[in-house]
């Protein structure tokens, strides 16, 4: 694994201890400006809404949870990656996701200033 593949996958450790900690703030700072997060039912445009949708969904359906994110394929071209993953939310007092809720994202990086952030995510159900 080289240097890069390594700094795009730490951006994932980074952003689901925000997700841990319930942080919208801290997890929205790993977004570009005009980011998009494209979900089924959802479409976000930009930092603060990633951050507003975050800030609610952490006081709210998924305050206490935890998302689990592998990334399965991490593709670095010059200053964009690309990222292939499985992944699923463990919500309060669960253990582990059930297979229904898991699901298949496409993360696209960009490096900004020596720092990867994510351009647009999208995610579709894994069954």
């Amino acid at each position: 694994m080289n240097s890069d593949e390594t700094a795009v996958r730490e951006v994932f450790e980074r952003l689901y201890k925000a997700w841990g900690d319930g942080d919208a703030d801290a997890f929205a700072d790993h977004y570009v400006e005009d980011a998009t997060v494209v979900m089924p039912g959802v479409f976000n445009q930009g930092r603060e809404a990633v951050r507003g949708y975050m800030a609610a969904a952490f006081a709210g359906p998924l305050k206490g949870s935890r998302g689990v994110d592998e990334p399965q394929d991490v593709r670095v071209h010059g200053d964009t990656a690309i990222v292939v993953s499985r992944a699923g939310i463990i919500m309060a007092g669960e253990q582990e996701f059930p297979p229904e809720r898991e699901r298949l994202a496409t993360w696209v990086l960009s490096r900004r200033d020596g720092r990867w952030l994510v351009a647009a995510y999208a995610n579709a159900p894994a069954r």
